[in-house]
């Protein structure tokens, strides 16, 4: 999966590839270029990937030796696992508590920038939220949802949480009914409609990207209403696998087991500060109009509800089920893309 992801290459590892490989580094597109590896056919894998191996392995960037780690700046720094890295979920190999130790000892010097401007964002952030009459206390965001967990795993409280906090000036989920008369016909269009929007692109670099069990790139791309399944090879070639209406994808539910699943992804979501940056980041989009209860909440029901309905688009593809391990198979498709979210702080 890490060799999808167009590395950075810093100050101090340029000289190496400069000497031995000029040809193979480029500078980004975007508001924030930056010097990088060349993609095969500029969209494909890693230039140094050979036969499913690094040929630069001893001298693999900074951010190829951190993956699946993600160093997040914002008032502190915290490492984030991510959860599309199939290696993550075996329970085998270095311990990533010691990994996590070594690359903030590594990372050293850029965090001590990055964190030097990020607490002046959240400083800003949390005055302005002030200002506006929405600030909250963070940590208690995070303990009633982590009070009332079972809340975002089942649809007929998720349906609630979403409408109330479109409606209720500062929602509260003590003493919250769920729906009696859930229309699943509107959730399957609210989770179809914000996984449909991460697929509308004909890019590769920016469609979401699932990693099976065969280690195999499966790419979705959305058009006019309907999906198109893609497997990229190692050369870069997209070579089409199937197409599906997705009206006619059924949203799925999770089993007793998948649920589990489920709520532990919520707890972890619930932890990361790069989703409650994320959060942030679209109430200052927002103008300071929602309330940061009513934004957390949202954004964490909303969240869950683009998962159920990739599981379900996944499962109407591949077959994965609705278990624990269709849940799984979820997360793996879905976690690079929650990281990758616009956020107040940074990653470094």
């Amino acid at each position: 999966m890490c060799c999808l992801c167009q590395p950075e290459v810093l100050p101090e590892e340029r000289p190496f590839f400069k000497k031995n490989y000029p040809q193979f580094l480029v500078r980004t597109k975007g508001p924030q270029p930056y010097q990088a590896l060349a993609l095969k056919k500029g969209c494909g894998s890693c230039v140094f990937l050979d036969n499913r191996r690094c040929k630069v392995y001893e001298h693999r960037t900074a951010y190829c030796r951190q993956f699946p780690y993600h160093i997040y700046a914002s008032d502190k720094i915290k490492v984030e696992l991510d959860l599309s890295c199939r290696g993550a979920w075996f329970g085998k190999g270095n311990d990533a508590m010691t990994e996590a130790k070594d690359l903030i000892k590594r990372a050293e010097g850029r965090i001590e920038e990055a964190l030097a401007e990020s607490k002046e964002v959240y400083r800003e952030f949390y005055a302005n939220c002030k200002e506006a009459g929405v600030y909250q206390d963070p940590s208690m965001l995070r303990m009633t949802v982590s009070e009332n967990v079972s809340m975002f795993t089942d649809l007929a409280y998720l349906s609630r949480i979403m409408d109330m906090s479109q409606i209720e000036p500062v929602m509260a989920l003590s003493g919250m009914r769920p729906e009696t008369q859930l229309d699943m016909d509107s959730l399957q269009e609210a989770g179809m409609d914000l996984a449909m929007d991460s697929m509308s692109s004909s890019d590769p670099l920016s469609v979401p990207v699932y990693c099976d069990k065969d280690w195999n790139w499966n790419m979705f791309m959305a058009k006019g209403g309907e999906i198109e399944w893609f497997v990229m090879d190692d050369d870069g070639e997209m070579h089409s696998k199937g197409k599906a209406d997705a009206a006619k994808i059924k949203l799925r539910v999770p089993d007793e087991e998948g649920t589990k699943v489920l709520r532990d992804y919520v707890n972890i979501l619930n932890q990361r500060d790069s989703f409650m940056g994320s959060v942030f980041s679209m109430m200052d989009q927002n103008g300071y109009e929602d309330d940061m209860t009513n934004a957390y909440f949202g954004s964490m029901a909303v969240t869950v509800m683009d998962l159920l309905w990739r599981m379900s688009m996944l499962d109407h593809f591949m077959g994965i089920g609705n278990g624990a391990e269709g849940m799984r198979e979820a997360i793996i498709f879905y976690d690079m893309d929650r990281l990758d979210a616009p956020a107040i702080g940074a990653f470094v």
